[in-house]
C-alpha cells in the first residue's frame, strides 16, 4: 500500500477523527468518492459536458467547410 504499514495507517486514521471528529468522517468519505467517481467519469468521457462539446465541435468544423 505505497510503502505504508498498519502502524502508519491506524496514525493517520487516529489523527484524522482527532481533526474532524467521528461524526464527521462518512461524511468526508461520501464526498471524496463522488468526487473521484465524477472526475473517472470525465476521465473515460463520459460527462455530459463532453458531450456537448462534441456536438459544437461538429458544427464548428461543418461552418468552417462553408
Amino acid at each position: 500500500m505505497f510503502g505504508i504499514g498498519w502502524p502508519e495507517v491506524i496514525v493517520i486514521s487516529l489523527v484524522g477523527v482527532a481533526i474532524f471528529g467521528a461524526k464527521r468522517i462518512p461524511e468526508i468519505g461520501r464526498s471524496v468518492g463522488q468526487a473521484l467517481r465524477g472526475f473517472q467519469d470525465e476521465v473515460k468521457g463520459n460527462g455530459e459536458s463532453d458531450a456537448s462539446g462534441k456536438a459544437d465541435s461538429v458544427k464548428d468544423k461543418a461552418g468552417d467547410q462553408v
